[in-house]
């Protein structure tokens, strides 16, 4: 066999670590207000995990995924409102923690709402999902469920989020973002592994 003329520069599969669920306090990169594909009040929260064993999982996965096609791997879809028009729980849920995990926090409703959240810390719950992958084999992926404060995720002061196995009805939802582990793991920034933010 002729040697390939990038078998050096290449780069090989590495072992994925998947996230453990658990509490993890996360740093809030970026929000985004945006509509729901139903037309409803959204924010798109961007976080990464922040302290600890797993500090910038989010970071590495993207600067090491060599898809032309990458997005962000830790991004929460949370509606303003509910149903009947009043404001959500989980909305509120979020405002709150972030409040409470950042002592000189300000809330700044209007125009500038969206930005007053980037760089600031919030405690997040996450639990493992179990999805059907595009081939129809059983896979799981570890999600933010719940906010918290960061005092109560330092302090242990929670209950790991049940997983959620898939019932027989389930089927891989339309326009899912199947997570593929990244092509490459190089442990450094290269051209191309800009961040998103």
């Amino acid at each position: 066999m002729i040697k390939p003329q990038d078998f050096d520069t290449t780069q090989g599969f590495s072992d994925f670590i998947a996230l453990p669920a658990g509490g993890y306090i996360c740093q809030i990169l970026k929000v985004e207000e945006c509509k729901s594909s139903t037309g409803k009040d959204m924010i798109k929260i961007y976080l990464d995990i922040a302290d600890g064993d797993f500090k910038e999982y989010y970071t590495n996965l993207y600067k090491s995924d060599t898809r032309q096609d990458k997005k962000w791997g830790c991004v929460v879809n949370q509606l303003v409102y509910d149903n009947n028009g009043a404001t959500n729980r989980g909305f509120k849920s979020f405002v709150t923690s972030v409040e409470e995990s950042n002592k000189h926090f300000k809330l700044v409703w209007g125009d500038k709402f969206a930005g007053c959240f980037k760089g600031t810390f919030v405690g997040v719950l996450f639990g493992r999902e179990e999805y059907l992958n595009s081939q129809g084999s059983k896979k799981w992926i570890t999600k933010p469920r719940f906010f918290r404060g960061v005092d109560t995720i330092k302090a242990g002061d929670y209950t790991v989020p049940e997983d959620k196995p898939l019932t027989s009805t389930d089927n891989l939802p339309a326009g899912f973002d199947e997570f593929v582990p990244p092509q490459h793991n190089s442990g450094a920034a290269g051209a191309g592994d800009d961040l998103p933010f």
